[in-house]
Parts: C-alpha cells; sequence; structure tokens
C-alpha cells in the first residue's frame, strides 16, 4: 500500500522527469539542449509542487516514495 497520496500532476511530472533523464543518458542523445531545458522545467515543477507544503509533503520519506512509485520499481530493484 502507498503510503503517501501524492496528486496525479506531481506523479506525472516526476515520470516525465524520468524519461527526460533517461533521453539524455542515451548514447549520442538528440536535441540535447531542448531535454536539458525540459529537466530543468520539470525540476523547478516538482520542487515548488504545493503538495511539498502539506504535513505529508514535509517528509523527506515522500520524495523517496515518489521518486520509486513514478520509477515503475526500477530504482527498488536496483539496489
Amino acid at each position: 500500500m502507498d503510503r503517501f497520496r501524492f496528486p496525479a500532476d506531481l506523479i506525472r511530472a516526476q515520470q516525465q522527469w524520468h524519461a527526460t533523464y533517461r533521453a539524455l543518458a542515451a548514447p549520442r542523445p538528440r536535441h540535447t539542449t531542448e531535454l536539458r531545458r525540459r529537466l530543468l522545467r520539470l525540476s523547478v515543477r516538482i520542487h515548488w509542487h504545493p503538495f511539498w507544503a502539506t504535513p505529508a509533503g514535509r517528509m523527506p520519506a515522500a520524495r523517496v516514495e515518489l521518486r520509486q512509485r513514478a520509477a515503475g520499481g526500477r530504482a527498488r530493484g536496483a539496489a
């Protein structure tokens, strides 16, 4: 069971962040400037999301769970 109830837009932004990061990390990525700008915009959107001002959002574990949930379990299996 999930410990935190993240807003759908926050989860979607984190998923897009992961996808953009993977695209940028690929060998010889195309459109690197666009990807870097997109990664920066998504980072800002995630960092300043109103969820982080709630009591649940103030817990450091919430950020970790968001990343794991958005990664679709890839982060859990890597350890």
